[in-house]
């Protein structure tokens, strides 16, 4: 049996990457397993949470799979893509996906679109509209400074490994992300060691990359490095 796991972003939850879990639970009967990483979920509670405790849920998860099935992939969105490439330079990950991955983050000038196109909304008396908003309103609000200080560290433990990932590597990035900028992608991509990897590009897909109007083409392509030539679904 082929086992998945996918790891959520920082302040995220499972339903960041479960479309893409569930495409791939209909095309296959792979093992996917989506964890909540510790302080996460639709009720976020960060404070006093440290970025190992993210790493060690990971690995606890990697583990199981590694002794329930023949091969693992994984699949990490945005903080979850360092996360997958901490596994992947530690354990013997078949394939790796990296979607949004956040080996550098904050692109100013899509955000400051992004801020200017909700003040616009806020003025219309459409805010409550605004999918962007929608997202991250409670983020901001309940996102100790604590947390986001593990999230650098998180950033600086993982960034290194990158350089050392023989692991055959898909790497996926919206352009029009205002969090993670597609020079992320491009350090990534150049970093990395394997003789097997690849980028693409969504030209108009926003940070949530697996919620974006583009995602058939996406998911599609992710599956098609998944399976390869031999794999059986």
């Amino acid at each position: 049996m082929i086992g998945c796991l996918c790891i959520h972003g920082f302040t995220g939850a499972p339903y960041e990457v479960e479309p893409l879990a569930e495409y791939l639970h209909e095309k296959t009967t792979w093992r996917i397993v989506v964890p909540t990483l510790p302080g996460h979920g639709e009720t976020l509670s960060l404070k006093g949470i440290t970025y190992k405790q993210w790493i060690e849920c990971a690995e606890k998860e990697m583990e199981k799979l590694l002794v329930e099935c023949e091969t693992v992939d994984v699949i990490g969105f945005s903080m979850g893509g360092l996360i997958a490439a901490y596994l992947a330079e530690k354990y013997p990950v078949e394939k790796l996906i990296l979607l949004s991955a956040a080996a550098k983050y904050i692109n100013v000038g899509q955000l400051l679109k992004d801020i200017k196109q909700m003040w616009k909304d806020m003025r219309s008396g459409t805010l409550s509209e605004n999918e962007l908003f929608l997202r991250y309103k409670n983020k901001f609000l309940f996102t100790p400074i604590s947390a986001a200080w593990q999230f650098r560290k998180m950033a600086a433990c993982s960034k290194p490994l990158f350089a050392k990932i023989q692991t055959p590597t898909f790497i996926a990035q919206g352009l029009a992300d205002g969090i993670v900028p597609p020079k992320s992608a491009e350090y990534i991509y150049r970093r990395l060691p394997s003789r097997h990897k690849e980028i693409y590009y969504v030209p108009h897909a926003k940070h949530h990359i697996c919620h974006t109007g583009e995602k058939e083409q996406l998911f599609e392509k992710v599956f098609t490095f998944l399976k390869g030539s031999s794999r059986v679904i």
